[in-house]
């Protein structure tokens, strides 16, 4: 499949629309949608849908997936400030505040990144680079590999590129599969190793191994991750939408209590 960055976004925001139970068009629109949240079996396999409040944009507006009992709660939110400041404190407050009266709280936000073909390269790095396969896996899942791949979700993990050391694994780019047309990068370079280039190399080269075989590549980051937010920049990846979503407030102080431990 020939891919160009214009098809690519495209690609994504079919995605996303999938995701939010919108049409793609919507996220071109210069007015915000509001939109029931539904199961949708096109959507991303990690998703819980429906959702109760899920904020995307790609720049030019906001499209809600929500609970139709929370659109009032929503609607007055996004349209009450610009589209770029829903997404950060201080405005983020009075969201958060009016949906906590309701059992919910703000758990997820993240950017994502598509690849920017002009600038996506398969870039060396000092050590010899090896494609893997989900057999090459099955001894992987342990936490120093844990952003690449996903012990729950490890039938979606598809395809990987390895950095070695002589016969150490040193660093691990892979992508799980988490949608039909779209497959998300993840990467872990051992502590020692970093700052070598280790990491764009990874990705990139994982990056171009998954255009070839006609899905797209995508990578997450959290806004403040800067190590992340920087190798997607330098393997060749450009920021492309964002997303914000609510669950409920014992959904959240679980996750806290698991990462307080």
């Amino acid at each position: 499949m020939h891919f160009t960055n214009k098809s690519i976004l495209q690609i994504a925001m079919r995605q996303s629309a999938a995701d939010a139970n919108c049409d793609a068009k919507d996220f071109m629109r210069s007015d915000n949608v509001v939109v029931p949240s539904a199961v949708n079996k096109e959507a991303r396999k990690y998703l819980s849908l429906p959702l109760d409040c899920h904020l995307i944009s790609y720049g030019n507006n906001i499209v809600a997936s929500i609970n139709e009992k929370y659109r009032n709660v929503v609607s007055d939110y996004i349209n009450g400030f610009p589209a770029e400041h829903c997404f950060e404190t201080p405005n983020l407050h009075v969201l958060d505040d009016e949906i906590r009266k309701v059992g919910l709280r703000i758990c997820f936000m993240a950017e994502y990144f598509l690849p920017d073909l002009q600038e996506l390269k398969a870039s060396d790095c000092p050590y010899e680079l090896k494609t893997l396969y989900p057999k090459d896996f099955s001894a992987l899942y342990i936490p120093k590999w844990s952003n690449a791949l996903c012990e729950k979700r490890r039938e979606l993990d598809v395809l990987g590129v390895g950095a070695y050391d002589g016969e150490v694994l040193v660093g691990l780019a892979a992508c799980s599969a988490d949608c039909e047309t779209m497959w998300q990068i993840g990467v872990d370079v051992l502590p020692a190793y970093r700052r070598q280039g280790i990491a764009s190399a990874l990705t990139g080269r994982l990056a171009l191994e998954i255009l070839k075989r006609g899905k797209v590549p995508f990578y997450c980051a959290a806004w403040s991750n800067i190590k992340s937010v920087r190798n997607a920049i330098k393997s060749g990846f450009r920021p492309a939408w964002v997303e914000m979503t609510a669950k409920s407030i014992s959904f959240v102080e679980e996750m806290n209590r698991k990462k307080g431990t």
